[in-house]
């Protein structure tokens, strides 16, 4: 976890522990980052999507259950992470190619190697009306004022 983003750390650690209570929590200090971690035999019962290899060479399928708790019941707080983990929210600074007149936006982008996990992005914003597009193979965009209002109220700057 980059020590430029402590409450996401913090955050990531509170999860943790929400999910294996009474299990020790630890943190290693690296060089720029610190490793978060927590050691249970039931991490791969929670995460059967992990395995040899590297993600993105491999097929990655929510359980059903995996999918109820992230597309049903919290699907912000399952794009809040994907984002905080693989995607940033920037101003894009645009000239206009006619005109020459300058204007600015907020914009999301998201970036990710796995097609299964840029399915899983595509998927939760669908469930909250949200339009994004690819703009490049393997990253999306949020671009829409509105659609980036919605993701401003729930995913907040990385911090």
């Amino acid at each position: 976890m980059c020590d430029d983003y402590p409450s996401i750390r913090d955050e990531c650690e509170l999860a943790i522990h929400l999910v294996m209570p009474g299990h020790r929590i630890g943190r290693v200090k690296r060089l720029g980052c610190s490793e978060v971690y927590g050691y249970s035999k039931h991490w791969p019962c929670l995460l059967p999507q992990h395995g040899p290899g590297r993600k993105h060479e491999r097929k990655l399928i929510l359980a059903p259950w995996q999918e109820r708790i992230a597309y049903d019941l919290s699907p912000q707080f399952f794009l809040r992470g994907l984002v905080h983990a693989d995607g940033c929210r920037v101003i894009n600074r645009v000239t206009g190619q006619r005109t020459g007149k300058r204007y600015e936006y907020p914009r999301y982008f998201f970036t990710n190697e796995s097609s299964d996990i840029r399915e899983f992005f595509v998927e939760a914003c669908r469930r909250l009306h949200v339009h994004c597009r690819y703009t490049k193979p393997n990253t999306l965009s949020v671009a829409r004022r509105e659609h980036v209002g919605v993701l401003d109220t729930f995913v907040g700057a990385k911090a």
